[in-house]
């Protein structure tokens, strides 16, 4: 049985939907009638599921707790953060005990079974609609079948039972799709990999009937789609926000391999050179900014772990950056970001071990648009 508790706020059940809109969303949803927002619009909280004995984490249970200790107190302390939980009353005893008042009173805590921790891919994907928020609630199978991932399927139908959303609850199982996957600039565009979405371990690779069903589903009039960029170690199959980010002012920040002889150099390059021939929907060229590609790092069987600085987080004033103690590269992540959003703050997270387990802070959240929580 899921239950939630809150550690401080009391819901508020009341609101009109127009009261949380900026005029380019109101302008978008006029066109459109229903817009999935960019992960710079506004934000309400986000979503972190936390890691657990039972997780495939258990090994290195106490470094991950610090590191999402970390991603608590920045999340919380800018904006509400939703943690699920299979253990509410043991995660209320340690973030009471490591974490100031300030973050604890932005905190609610969800209680249900959990296989893993990447809420990214099993948590809702909000539409905002011209008289209510639309909860989406796909599919995830464990990116196609390679993990466990019953439990996580089940979480947003209980989030939704819970009264913790607000908006419609929209029922889309019989579809697979991971937030990881898409990208969407808040305007009618959607990016996305050939290599996840039409990939046979999800929907099948008809990509006109899978366009069909994103379009509809999404309200987006246009989806780009790359062929290339895939990185070694990663097993979603490609997720979009793994290598390319759509941010403000019509940018694309990409991963760009400038090593010739590094093993991604030449699949970089083409995609690269993919994103060159991009145009936004009015048929002008996207201001395509580069991200430094991280030092190769390996996990202890000696397979490459897919480390990247696309995986960001994007909160109302600040951006999660992923680190990977890499100080040349690092610092030019940093300085390449402070350039795309020069009035955020830049807070570096060290993701060293997210990556252990082929993710990074992206992965292990998701944003909910503002007044779509009801926290």
């Amino acid at each position: 049985m899921a239950r939630f508790t809150f550690l401080s706020r009391t819901p508020d059940r009341d609101y009109d939907i127009e009261q949380f809109l900026t005029n380019d969303e109101t302008a978008e949803i006029r066109r459109s009638r229903r817009i999935l927002p960019a992960e710079w619009q506004f934000q309400c909280g986000v979503q972190i599921t936390w890691p657990h004995s039972e997780t495939d984490w258990a090994p290195v249970l106490p470094d991950i707790t610090k590191t999402y200790l970390r991603l608590a107190f920045e999340i919380a302390t800018r904006e509400k953060l939703l943690i699920v939980t299979p253990n509410v009353s043991e995660l209320q005893a340690l973030l009471e005990k490591q974490l100031p008042k300030r973050a604890i009173d932005n905190i609610v805590l969800f209680e249900c079974p959990t296989n893993d921790t990447w809420a990214r891919d099993h948590g809702f994907i909000t539409i905002i609609g011209e008289t209510n928020f639309e909860c989406l609630d796909y599919c995830f199978n464990g990116w196609g079948g390679k993990f466990e991932s019953e439990k996580d399927n089940a979480i947003n139908a209980l989030l939704s039972q819970s009264g913790l959303i607000k908006g419609k609850y929209v029922d889309c199982l019989d579809f697979v799709l991971e937030g990881g996957s898409i990208e969407s600039d808040g305007k009618g565009t959607l990016l996305t990999t050939t290599s996840c979405l039409l990939g046979k371990n999800r929907n099948g690779n008809n990509k006109s009937t899978i366009e069909e069903r994103l379009t509809s589903d999404l309200g987006v009039r246009r989806i780009l789609w790359l062929n290339h960029g895939k990185l070694e170690g990663d097993d979603t199959d490609g997720h979009i926000d793994t290598i390319a980010r759509f941010c403000p002012g019509d940018t694309i920040a990409y991963v760009r391999c400038d090593d010739p002889d590094d093993s991604h150099y030449d699949d970089f390059k083409a995609m690269e050179e993919e994103l060159q021939q991009f145009t936004t929907e009015n048929g002008t060229p996207y201001n395509l900014v580069p991200l430094p590609f991280p030092d190769a790092i390996f996990g202890d069987d000696g397979h490459r772990l897919p480390a990247t600085y696309a995986n960001f987080l994007i909160l109302n004033d600040s951006i999660l950056l992923p680190t990977y103690n890499q100080p040349i590269n690092d610092n030019k992540a940093m300085q390449t970001l402070q350039r795309i959003f020069p009035k955020f703050g830049i807070i570096p997270i060290d993701s060293t071990i997210l990556i252990q387990q082929h993710g990074s802070i992206h992965c292990a959240t998701m944003q909910f648009p503002r007044g779509s929580l009801n926290i």
